[in-house]
C-alpha cells in the first residue's frame, strides 16, 4: 500500500492592521487585525498549491488569494495534514467572520474555512 500523503493544509495568517478586502464574488469585508487560520486542500501537488498561496505574483482565484494580496497580510506558518479538509477545519478553534469564505462548495456544514483566532500576539 502506498504511503498516505497530506492533502490538507492550514495557513496561519497575520493581518497586521485592519483591512477591507473585496473577495471575488463573495463580497467586500472588513478583516480586523489579528491571527487567522485558513484550511484548504489539493488532490494533486499540495506543495505547488501552498507555494502558489505564498507567491506575491498570482492571478486571484481562491478566496484566500484576495486576503493574502492585501497590504500587511502574510502567512506565518504552514501545516500539512492527512485528515480530510472539513474534518481538520471543524476541529480548529476560531470564529467565523466571513461566512462561506473558502467554503462555497462545502457540503459538510463548515460555514467557512477561514477562522479568526484573535488579536495579534505581542512579545
Amino acid at each position: 500500500m502506498p504511503p498516505v500523503r497530506p492533502q490538507t493544509y492550514q495557513l496561519t495568517v497575520l493581518v497586521a492592521r485592519p483591512v477591507t478586502v473585496t473577495v471575488g464574488r463573495l463580497g467586500t469585508f472588513d478583516f480586523p487585525a489579528g491571527r487567522y487560520v485558513y484550511t484548504g486542500s489539493a488532490k494533486l501537488n499540495l506543495g505547488a498549491r501552498i507555494n502558489r498561496h505564498l507567491s506575491a505574483q498570482k492571478r486571484l482565484h481562491w478566496h484566500i488569494d484576495y486576503l493574502l494580496s492585501a497590504r500587511g497580510v502574510r502567512v506565518t506558518e504552514v501545516l500539512r495534514c492527512v485528515a480530510e479538509e472539513c474534518h481538520v477545519n471543524q476541529h480548529t478553534e476560531g470564529e467565523i467572520l466571513v461566512k462561506r469564505f473558502g467554503a462555497t462548495d462545502c457540503r459538510r456544514g463548515c460555514g467557512a474555512h477561514l477562522k479568526y483566532l484573535g488579536p495579534p500576539k505581542h512579545p
